[in-house]
């Protein structure tokens, strides 16, 4: 049971059919307390932190093992086989949002739904493609990351998550950053702005739904809107909530949008 010890695996809930819960990028499972009871009833919910983050087991990461969000994926379904886990209903925000897709193109069979949350198939303009970043910009970030992490969370975090009359969120999610294992977190950084996994939405035959927010810097709309065009079938749903993580700043919106597709 690795994977179940490196990740911190927690499970809880009174039904069967599994739901599993994997955070953004400098979060960890505790970032879902405000989504989950809504589920307890009648689901299996299974929550993680990915390896540098939250509770995770550090001792095996390797940068070299690491290298994509393809490491990421396997974890999840590294995860999903330790536990037996079938017609999984996925939930992911923000990267793993893209590690999910990733994980049911590999394993359609696993999956019965995607639920993405502030997904972004790459941050990066391109074309005609609006991602919200130039390359520059996203380099910019990057060295600011490197030179020094600390201080680059506390400046990006507040933009991450929006919502500025409520700056105890932005603090949440601020410390939830200085809390991570600084090397991967610069690596897992790299990795997750500079990855493009816009051919890869094609691919995904799991039923999906898109959750947006209305107004936010990371992934503008114009990301939940391509993310749509280019996986079929998918729902979109814009959210009223506004910033990046609308699991913690509009849990009661977010629910009644995936109760809803969960219904279908």
């Amino acid at each position: 049971m690795e994977a179940i010890k490196r990740n911190n695996v927690q499970v809880m809930g009174k039904g069967t059919t599994p739901m599993l819960f994997v955070h953004g990028y400098g979060c960890d499972q505790n970032m879902w307390r405000y989504i989950t009871p809504a589920f307890q009833e009648d689901y299996r919910l299974v929550l993680f932190d990915h390896i540098g983050f939250g509770n995770s087991d550090t001792s095996t990461y390797t940068k070299e093992r690491y290298d994509s969000l393809q490491a990421y994926a396997a974890d999840v379904l590294e995860i999903c086989r330790e536990l037996n886990l079938e017609d999984v209903i996925f939930v992911g925000h923000s990267v793993s949002a893209m590690i999910g897709t990733l994980a049911a193109i590999q394993e359609p069979e696993r999956f019965s739904k995607l639920i993405l949350i502030s997904p972004s198939p790459s941050f990066i303009n391109e074309g005609d493609y609006v991602g919200g970043f130039s390359r520059e910009a996203i380099q910019g970030l990057l060295d600011s990351l490197d030179s020094d992490y600390l201080g680059w969370s506390n400046t990006i975090a507040p933009v991450i998550m929006g919502n500025p009359e409520r700056p105890e969120l932005g603090q949440e999610l601020t410390q939830s950053f200085c809390k991570s294992d600084l090397d991967i977190a610069r690596d897992f950084a790299h990795i997750t702005f500079l990855s493009d996994n816009r051919e890869d939405l094609p691919r995904v035959q799991t039923e999906t739904l898109i959750l947006q927010c209305s107004d936010d810097v990371i992934a503008p709309l114009t990301v939940g809107e391509y993310t749509h065009d280019h996986i079929a079938g998918s729902t979109l749903v814009v959210l009223k909530a506004t910033g990046h993580c609308p699991n913690l700043s509009a849990p009661e919106e977010t629910v009644a949008a995936m109760k809803s597709f969960l219904k279908k």
